[in-house]
């Protein structure tokens, strides 16, 4: 697995994992980035792509000084299940 990273011309944050790319869709807004959508390829679910994923994203999100509005379902249960990222959403 490589890092995950933030590929601005398609408005995503990219892992790219055993020959797949997972990644989290998302649009911004004034001081937020507001995460919409996550997938991770079929073959490659169940493996704990998705948390690795959103959890590289809410770094590269933090380096920046913005907060996260998470609209995805996905993202919702992660913060859910990590209170200690709770600052960082909107």
């Amino acid at each position: 697995m490589t890092a995950v990273y933030d590929n601005k011309a398609l408005s995503r944050f990219e892992l790219e994992a055993e020959g797949g790319v997972a990644f989290a869709k998302y649009r911004l807004a004034p001081g937020m980035v507001v995460i919409t959508h996550t997938e991770v390829p079929r073959e490659l679910r169940g493996r704990g792509i998705a948390s690795t994923l959103v959890k590289g994203a809410l770094t590269l999100i933090r380096a920046e000084g913005l907060k996260v509005a998470a609209r995805c379902e996905f993202v919702a249960a992660y913060l859910d299940k990590h209170p200690e990222e709770a600052n960082r959403v909107e």
